[in-house]
């Protein structure tokens, strides 16, 4: 049956503050480049007060919230569960999946008092980010947020990697999953980030279980999830965990499993300034052509191509124009 929606996503909201720092900034305020560290509200007030002047853009973000964003750019209909509070950052993160029209559990009963969380994504002129993210009210997401009825209505579950730093992430994702499996919804799971995998592992392996039906993860993360070292180590490793399964490779593309073949995705050369979202943009890319009529590769390619749009430019989000592009690029 044609299901109401091609994904729905679990995830930490988090209001995106796109700041441009130097490296000396790090070393001036003991900040760890390139990994994502939560961090308490104090201590991000402390940061955002000393780049108060660098901030560009402010926006709605979080992990799974870029991959969602990204398939409603291309067309795709997409769900998006998580939690915001009664403040200005929750209300302006509500007006964003409205007006991207990604329907969504947040309506009054679901702001809460509280503050929503923000990631200060903090950007090198080497274009890498380095996020300093206070959770907030997003701590506490639960089983309480999840919608049965979304997941039902659903093709994919997509589940981000982030929700295992929290007790009842962890548990809202497992009880996710088991809906989906329950109902014969796909289960899909980004890692998200290489510091989920090296604190989060067993908690990972938790959600990950025997298998999933599509893994998305670059090849740092895949490495330290199986303890492995290279390309094809760790493809082997992660077939064992994954039906299908992409592996990012930066600059060098990535690479596709289908669940018989391998396709290697070639990357679109770009000047790159910001990498913010090339990940979460991948799978959102992704997972569009794999509902709409495309093949795991051509899949690949637009996912590949439109990662590439995205570090060409500040932030995570795409346009039409860019979305032209996009398609033309890949005859998609």
């Amino acid at each position: 049956m044609n299901k109401k929606y091609d994904v729905c996503a679990i995830g930490n909201a988090l209001e995106d503050y796109e700041i441009e720092v130097e490296d000396q900034f790090f070393a001036d305020h003991g900040v760890e480049k390139g990994l994502m560290t939560l961090v308490d509200e104090d201590r991000q007030a402390e940061l955002l007060t000393k780049a108060q002047e660098k901030v560009k853009k402010r926006q709605g973000g979080g992990s799974a919230a870029n991959t969602i964003f990204g398939l409603a750019e291309f067309g795709g209909k997409g769900f998006y569960t998580c939690k915001v509070a009664d403040d200005a950052d929750g209300k302006l993160y509500t007006d964003d999946l409205k007006e991207a029209g990604i329907d969504t559990n947040l309506d009054q009963k679901d702001l809460y008092q509280g503050t929503t969380g923000k990631c200060l994504v903090m950007i090198t002129p080497d274009a890498e980010r380095t996020m300093n993210t206070y959770l907030g009210i997003t701590t506490d997401f639960s089983v309480d947020q999840i919608s049965e009825e979304a997941i039902k209505q659903s093709n994919y579950l997509f589940m981000e990697g982030f929700l295992v730093s929290s007790p009842t992430g962890l548990e809202a994702m497992k009880e996710a999953k088991r809906l989906a499996k329950a109902n014969d919804v796909k289960v899909s799971l980004t890692f998200s980030d290489p510091s989920m995998v090296k604190y989060f592992n067993d908690q990972m392996k938790e959600v990950v279980g025997d298998q999933v039906d599509l893994l998305f993860c670059n090849i740092h993360e895949a490495e330290l999830f199986s303890g492995v070292d290279g390309i094809e180590a760790a493809k082997e490793a992660i077939s064992k965990v994954a039906k299908e399964f992409v592996i990012t490779k930066g600059k060098d593309g990535a690479v596709v499993f289908d669940g018989e073949q391998y396709h290697d995705i070639d990357p679109f050369p770009t000047d790159a300034v910001d990498a913010t979202g090339a990940g979460d943009m991948f799978a959102g890319a992704f997972l569009y052509g794999i509902n709409n009529g495309l093949s795991h590769a051509d899949a690949g390619r637009l996912a590949s191509a439109a990662s590439s749009a995205v570090v060409s430019k500040f932030g995570p989000r795409l346009n039409q124009t860019h979305i032209d592009d996009i398609r033309a690029k890949v005859n998609a």
